[in-house]
């Protein structure tokens, strides 16, 4: 503070204000593929990986400090995890299967990831430190499909073991590897709900690519869509009252919201181009995704119940993935 000619003058510091939730996907427009992170309404896209190698799938640890992504090399795909801001790279697997789903560990200490190192994919884990890499599965078919149980304990994947695939769980060190479901058509894409009491996945038992919903224990069993289209991708809210999916209508995919308790569903876009892989906000109110339906892919938002729809990016842009929780904003 000073004096002027009577006048004081007092110094204001200008604090900027963090967003509540910021949104990690893959944009091409500087030539290669790379990591941005933008605000939930577009606003400060900030591109925070910078290699000659593609940098793709941002996945958000739980408490939103780090982003584990893929990164392509000569040798193949590669795991990394770097801070949200783009700061301390660090690979930690060479060899995953580039669109194989991971997901970190409910703690943040660990991810699942697929990988077809030894010829046929397998689950493996390893710690956010690049430490303690374990090999969960050795099978003679593909175990795909890897999602920790909210408690950390259990991990569910889809297996071809059997000949065909069918949902499985097993304890979070490989041991205790367990058959849920059992048909002659395939069950895959689980997906644990949030409070742990049931397993989403996909399955076309009833002739048609349709959303399923189970106990753990393989038991209440319900089928949740019944449609024409093919449903696929299912995605929990926040709070596990509803699935977002994608629907595939002969070329087109669109975007439905079902209720699990109710089974009424919400058709969120309609656009006669490709809309997918959703992505919830972390209060459940919205979703981002991608969509052609102006040209080359961009990241969109909409409202859960379909109102709002917003364009976040106007060049091609892969993978969205919503920040879990209020995070810090990049650094430039």
């Amino acid at each position: 503070m000073r004096i002027l000619a009577g006048i004081t003058l007092v110094a204001l510091s200008i604090v900027e204000i963090p967003s509540p939730s910021r949104i990690a996907f893959a944009s091409s427009r500087d030539g290669n593929w790379e990591i941005y992170v933008m605000d939930a309404d577009g606003s400060r896209q900030t591109r925070i990986t910078r290699e000659n190698d593609q940098e793709r799938f941002p996945l958000w640890s739980p408490d939103g400090s780090k982003i584990a992504y893929g990164r392509q090399r000569s040798t193949g795909w590669e795991l990394w995890v770097m801070q949200a801001d783009g700061s301390n790279p660090r690979q930690l697997y060479s060899g995953i299967a580039a669109k194989g789903h991971r997901q970190w560990s409910p703690d943040g200490s660990r991810i699942a990831f697929e990988s077809a190192a030894d010829g046929t994919r397998d689950i493996y884990t390893i710690r956010a430190d690049g430490s303690g890499l374990a090999r969960l599965t050795d099978a003679p078919g593909n175990d795909r499909d890897p999602v920790w149980s909210p408690d950390g304990a259990h991990i569910a994947f889809a297996s071809w073991r059997d000949g065909n695939a069918e949902i499985y769980v097993m304890n979070a060190d490989g041991r205790s590897q367990t058959r849920l479901t059992s048909h002659a058509s395939a069950d895959e894409r689980p997906n644990w709900s949030p409070n742990g009491s049931a397993i989403a996945f996909v399955s076309s038992r009833d002739g048609n690519r349709e959303l399923y919903v189970m106990r753990p224990d393989a038991t209440a069993l319900e089928r949740l869509t019944d449609d024409p289209a093919a449903d696929q991708e299912p995605a929990w809210s926040p709070d596990g009252s509803r699935l977002a999916f994608q629907s595939v209508r002969g070329e087109n995919y669109d975007i439905e919201v079902v209720q699990v308790k109710g089974r009424a569903r919400t058709r969120l876009t309609s656009a006669p181009k490709y809309d997918g892989m959703p992505s919830w906000s972390s209060d459940g109110a919205s979703l981002a995704f991608i969509s052609a339906r102006d040209g080359p892919d961009g990241v969109y938002v909409i409202n859960a119940d379909g109102t709002g729809l917003k364009t976040l990016t106007n060049s091609a842009s892969l993978n969205p993935a919503w920040s879990p929780s209020p995070a810090s904003p990049a650094s430039p």
